[in-house]
């Protein structure tokens, strides 16, 4: 079980050709929303192919401000998975991304590549503090941060089916 703090920005970007990143992880990802938790804590469950390998974790947020949450996540069981599932909320569809993980300049950036999109994604990076400096990759271009926008959730995308139509 790993308990902490989340910092975490993120960015609307072109989606970049993912052969001149130096992807070092590609993984498919349904996630689905449960019914919130105690104090109003967010919660999903998550099933990752990486490979052959099918893993599912279960995840538990507390926002703290929009760049950093309080976070505990830890890897379940198959039928783990199963018995949580019944508890999604009926509010938040699942959304299936793929996800790239890619260094630049000693910073791990994740990519997610979303179903509906063939030109724009979302490009997330984890930060030891609010103020860090990102170094930004130069082959992919930031339309603009998103970490506060909940218009660009995993939720709300999955929900519409699509990125806001101003970037379309």
């Amino acid at each position: 079980m790993i308990k902490g703090y989340e910092i975490e920005r993120k960015f609307l970007v072109k989606q970049p050709d993912t052969d001149i990143l130096d992807v070092k992880r590609k993984i498919s990802i349904t996630q689905t929303y449960l019914k919130n938790g105690e104090n109003n804590a967010q919660r999903r469950v998550r099933r990752i192919v990486d490979g052959e390998n099918i893993i599912y974790t279960y995840t538990e947020k507390l926002f703290i401000t929009a760049v950093t949450r309080k976070e505990m996540e830890y890897e379940i069981d198959e039928s783990e998975y199963n018995r949580l599932i019944v508890q999604a909320c009926e509010d938040y569809s699942p959304i299936n991304k793929v996800r790239y993980c890619f260094d630049y300049q000693n910073q791990l950036f994740e990519l997610d590549v979303y179903p509906f999109s063939d030109n724009l994604a979302i490009m997330e990076i984890e930060l030891d503090s609010e103020e860090q400096e990102i170094s930004f990759p130069d082959n992919v271009t930031i339309l603009k941060e998103v970490t506060s926008d909940s218009d660009y959730s995993n939720a709300s995308l999955a929900n519409a089916g699509a990125f806001p139509e101003q970037y379309m």
